[in-house]
C-alpha cells in the first residue's frame, strides 16, 4: 500500500470539507426548490465568502494603517499570496510528476518568508523612522512657529 504524504491527506480533508457544504448547500437549494445552477451557487458562495472576509479584514487593516503600521498590511498581503503559490507549485509538482506534493515543503517556504521577513521588518525599524514620529515634529514645528509670530 502506497504511503499518502501528510499534504495528500491536508488536501484530502479540506475536499471532504467542502464536499459536505456542497452537499449541504444542494440540500437547502433542493428543499426550497430554488433549481440553482452550479455557476448561481457559485456565485452565492464566493460572494458571501468574500464579503465575511472583506468585513473581517477591513477593520484589521483600517486599524493598522490608522496605527501607521502599513507595511503589516503589505505583510499579510504578500504572506496570503504566498499560501496560494505555494500550494500551486506543490499540486503542480504532483501533475507534472517533477516532484511530489508535501505539507512539509509549504511549512518550508513559509517559514523561509517569516524569518527573512521578520529580520527585514527589525532592522527596519530602527533604521527607519517612523511616520507617526515625523507628523509629531511637523506639528510641534507648526505650533512653535505660530507662537512665535504672535509673541
Amino acid at each position: 500500500m502506497e504511503e499518502v504524504s501528510l499534504f495528500k491527506q491536508f488536501l484530502g480533508y479540506i475536499v471532504k470539507i467542502v464536499a459536505l457544504l456542497h452537499k449541504a448547500i444542494m440540500s437547502l437549494n433542493d428543499k426550497f426548490e430554488l433549481f440553482l445552477s452550479d455557476k448561481a451557487l457559485h456565485f452565492i458562495v464566493v460572494a458571501a465568502m468574500g464579503m465575511f472576509f472583506l468585513l473581517l479584514i477591513y477593520p484589521l487593516f483600517k486599524w493598522l494603517v490608522e496605527e501607521h503600521k502599513l507595511i503589516y498590511v503589505a505583510w499579510i498581503y504578500v504572506f496570503t499570496t504566498l499560501i496560494a503559490i505555494t500550494l500551486l507549485i506543490e499540486i503542480g509538482q504532483d501533475y507534472s510528476g517533477t516532484g511530489t506534493m508535501d505539507f512539509a515543503d509549504i511549512m518550508s517556504g513559509l517559514f523561509g518568508y517569516i524569518i527573512v521577513s521578520s529580520a527585514y521588518l527589525l532592522i527596519r525599524r530602527y533604521i527607519h523612522k517612523e511616520p507617526e514620529k515625523e507628523v509629531k515634529k511637523v506639528e510641534e514645528n507648526k505650533t512653535n512657529e505660530h507662537e512665535e509670530k504672535w509673541n
